[in-house]
């Protein structure tokens, strides 16, 4: 497969990814059970993208996702002063 640039846009490098096994703030999610059926549910689903939009109305599944976010992609720092 070919993909387009704007499929590319989307896509995390690997050495990214492999950020994500050495977070211990989400290896502390991840201990959670109701976390592990909520993605257990997901990945099983047939229809993800309907059941995802659901997920995100779950306090504890955004709280997943941020963290995913914040490891593979951290905020900028704004507003700081050089020291």
């Amino acid at each position: 497969d070919i993909l387009s640039e704007e499929d590319e846009q989307d896509r995390v490098p690997l050495h990214k990814l492999k950020l994500l096994g050495e977070s211990e703030e989400l290896r502390d999610l991840l201990r959670n059970p109701h976390l592990r059926q909520l993605l257990l549910a997901l990945e099983r689903a047939r229809d993800k993208s309907s059941l995802l939009r659901r997920f995100m109305q779950e306090p504890l599944f955004v709280e997943f996702a941020d963290c995913c976010l914040s490891v593979v992609e951290p905020p900028e720092k704004e507003n700081v002063l050089p020291e």
